[in-house]
């Protein structure tokens, strides 16, 4: 009896092989994974210094000696969005829109609407005097008093602009003198927050408060 031949067996199947990637594809995907996360990097950097907050270093002599010369701080850029500054607020500016030249540092003294006159060493606002003798430079002796710039002694502050001063008065160029004048408010980049650098220095930045005019308002 002839019988059918018996079939071969069926080769085993042999497992596909992987393969491996080049050196040169794991270095691209390298670049292309850190060329990534720099530009992230840069795009969050920017967003955060224009929106939000950024560094500023004190550079002049005008706020002794509240802010010293070399001191770094941190500029509140978002909250003015919705909180408008205030009397005693510290604020970095860009005197006259330049921004191509060094921002000033200064304090708000007038708001919109508020009536400004510097007079026997003291400053005025809405008739009220105001009491600057915790932060006004005073060394030695007693504080420094205010003085009015080429003859004008009293400003109106529109809405929308401010009245700034230097705490150390006889060494700053503020809004007495037609070099800077009321400040526009488009032209103010945010309010002193943080001071931060020296580490021995480390802290918020105090604003005084002014019953005597909050009072008389």
């Amino acid at each position: 009896m002839t019988g059918q031949p018996a079939p071969f067996p069926a080769a085993p199947e042999m497992p596909e092989a992987h393969e491996r990637p080049s050196t040169r594809s794991r270095v691209k995907d390298a670049v292309v994974e850190i060329v990534t996360t720099v530009g992230l990097a840069i795009v969050l950097y920017l967003i955060i210094t224009t929106f939000v907050v950024q560094t500023f270093r004190v550079e002049q002599h005008s706020m002794q000696n509240t802010l010293q010369p070399g001191e770094h701080l941190l500029i509140d850029k978002i909250t003015p969005r919705f909180d408008a500054y205030s009397r005693g607020d510290i604020i970095v500016f860009h005197p006259n829109g330049a921004t191509d030249e060094t921002p000033y540092i200064k304090r708000v003294i007038g708001v919109g609407g508020d009536h400004i006159e510097v007079t026997g060493g003291s400053v005025w606002v809405n008739g009220q005097e105001l009491d600057e003798t915790s932060y006004t430079y005073a060394a030695p002796g007693d504080n420094e008093p205010t003085v009015a710039n080429r003859g004008q002694s009293e400003w109106d502050v529109p809405e929308g602009m401010l009245f700034v001063l230097g705490d150390h008065r006889m060494r700053s160029t503020d809004s007495r003198d037609d070099s800077v004048g009321l400040v526009d408010l488009d032209y103010v980049v945010g309010r002193a927050w943080l001071r931060f650098f020296p580490l021995d220095t480390l802290g918020l930045v105090q604003v005084p408060e002014y019953p005597e005019v909050e009072s008389a308002a």
